[in-house]
């Protein structure tokens, strides 16, 4: 049966938004000494810029984001990478936080609020964590595309034979109700389960129920 091609590796990059120089630079210095991918902003406007319409939505990686800058504020950023379905975790720091602030910053997404000073390792765990759940939205976004891209293969009367195969009706049954012969619906079962990639009814059942 075939298989999908091992995926292609992530490629995360840990997008530093702040306007104090001094600390984009060493905080950039810090992921380097680590071999963390990073890219630095003065402003968040200037990563909007740079990351428009698609693009933003297929980043890898996560963003750390000052709250108090010049211009768009880092809450204000926040927003517009929600109305633009960016998916990255965001990690707030700020020299200025205080608790409401943080409240609302974790409800509309962010895993974190860190306040400087910092320790490194910290801001390094707290990365390490984000990247690990891109990771996992990615692989389960990937995952989905794939079976919505097996279903799309089938044709109209394979979906249809799908649906009363997982539904627990026998071959008899369901050449009965649709007319045709017991020998057609088996190869349209056989068709369904080399398209959808499965050996075994369970595996069928438990890819038609991921939404």
């Amino acid at each position: 049966m075939k298989r999908n091609a091992t995926p292609p590796v992530l490629k995360q990059v840990v997008h530093i938004i702040d306007d104090d120089e001094a600390v984009l630079d060493s905080l950039s210095m810090l992921l380097d000494s680590v071999g963390i991918k990073n890219a630095i902003y003065s402003n968040a406007q200037t990563f909007l810029d740079t990351h428009q319409g698609e693009s933003i939505r297929a980043l890898a990686g996560c963003i750390v984001l000052d709250v108090r800058m010049p211009g768009m504020s880092g809450m204000e950023c926040q927003q517009q990478l929600e109305q633009l379905k960016c998916s990255l975790p965001v990690i707030f720091i700020t020299g200025h936080g205080d608790v409401p602030m943080a409240v609302e910053a974790m409800k509309k997404g962010a895993i974190e609020f860190i306040q400087k000073p910092f320790r490194e390792q910290e801001l390094l765990d707290c990365i390490q964590h984000a990247l690990e759940l891109n990771k996992a939205e990615h692989e389960r976004a990937s995952r989905l595309l794939d079976i919505d891209k097996r279903r799309k293969s089938l044709t109209k009367r394979e979906k249809e034979v799908m649906q009363r195969v997982i539904a627990g009706q026998a071959n008899k049954v369901i050449a009965c109700d649709l007319n045709l012969s017991q020998r057609t619906i088996e190869i349209h079962r056989s068709n369904v389960m080399d398209k959808m990639q499965v050996n075994s009814l369970a595996e069928l059942v438990t890819l038609a129920l991921i939404k």
